[in-house]
């Protein structure tokens, strides 16, 4: 699915919204940024005391970290990479942070109908060769790989034991990993005291703690691939997400994308970015990738029998798909 850092940019107004309330309930507004997970990760936090917030922002930058040296398949020690070595046919015990993730991972498969499926890995392995310059593979490497693909095929015995029914297949957490990790960058806040902050990893997942003093929630403006639209959504507890495919025009003519369609082994083709807002990172993170795949008509029929939920689908041309069962999407300029 994802086999790079997503593009998608989302514009945060906390400093804005920090100019109007500063002082306020005597809360102070201290910010830190860190590069991990292959991107930058950005906390905002209001406290009583600023050592305090400060400290708290660099224990939940720890936990990411953590959370990075367990699922990255770019480290080859990782907790993640030791099970797609070790796992074919035999159960291997995992951390329990893994475990979490990948289970999770396997509700979203089933809910999308294979739509979501971190088990693509070896073809998104295959396609990234391809980005790198070795050349489209043909269509019976295609296929070869294709076999290895199927969520079907994880075992997962509780409470910590992952096993694949397969000899090729392979995880790839690229489109939920970073979701888990904002989550419990959250948790970590809340259990030092904590109760409004915003997380935001890349601009591709935010997560909204509370919201800053005198307001009722955090402005957030999403991604507008027309530069017409102006998408925002006021968060309060929950988390937004974006997903767009790789342009073209970054990548050179022809170019694969990073996205790629397990139905179809292809990467994906789709005029959209899509943002989901959902109650945690996690969830917002797993269907910003699903509902791009999906596309707006499938999307929207999934997003009805989901609460809380919500979901804004914008092209390059202004086209505009919206489904509401959660905050709402708001414009800052008219369609």
């Amino acid at each position: 699915m994802r086999c790079d850092n997503r593009r998608a940019t989302a514009l945060i107004s906390f400093f804005l919204i920090a100019s109007f309330v500063h002082g306020a309930e005597n809360q102070v507004l201290v910010y830190k940024k860190k590069y991990i997970m292959g991107t930058v990760f950005e906390v905002a936090a209001y406290d009583q005391s600023s050592e305090h917030a400060s400290d708290a922002i660099e224990k939940a930058f720890r936990e990411i970290a953590r959370i990075d040296d367990l699922l990255s398949n770019y480290k080859p020690d990782s907790a993640l990479s030791n099970l797609n070595r070790s796992a074919h046919f035999h159960a291997e015990r995992v951390p329990s942070d893994l475990y979490r993730v990948v289970d999770q991972a396997v509700q979203f498969s089933r809910l999308s109908g294979g739509k979501f499926d971190i088990s693509i890995a070896p073809l998104v392995n295959l396609w990234k060769a391809a980005l790198r310059g070795e050349g489209t593979p043909s269509r019976a490497r295609q296929e070869e790989v294709r076999s290895c693909v199927g969520y079907e095929r994880i075992e997962l015995t509780p409470p910590d034991r992952i096993s694949f029914r397969s000899s090729c297949l392979q995880l790839d957490l690229g489109a939920i990993g970073k979701g888990y990790a904002v989550d419990r960058a959250a948790e970590v806040l809340h259990s030092l005291g904590i109760r409004n902050a915003l997380v935001n990893a890349g601009g591709s997942t935010i997560l909204a703690m509370g919201a800053p003093p005198n307001q009722k929630a955090w402005l957030v403006h999403l991604r507008d691939p027309s530069n017409k639209i102006d998408p925002q959504v006021m968060l309060k507890d929950e988390s937004v997400s974006t997903s767009e495919q790789t342009a073209p025009s970054l990548l050179g003519n022809d170019s694969a994308g990073h996205i790629i369609d397990p139905d179809t082994g292809l990467p994906l083709k789709t005029v959209f970015a899509v943002s989901a807002v959902s109650r945690t990172a996690t969830a917002s993170d797993a269907l910003s990738t699903t509902l791009l795949l999906l596309g707006p008509t499938k999307g929207k029929a999934l997003i009805k029998n989901m609460a809380e939920v919500s979901a804004v689908w914008i092209s390059r041309e202004a086209q505009v798909e919206t489904a509401t069962g959660g905050p709402q999407i708001l414009f800052g300029r008219g369609l």
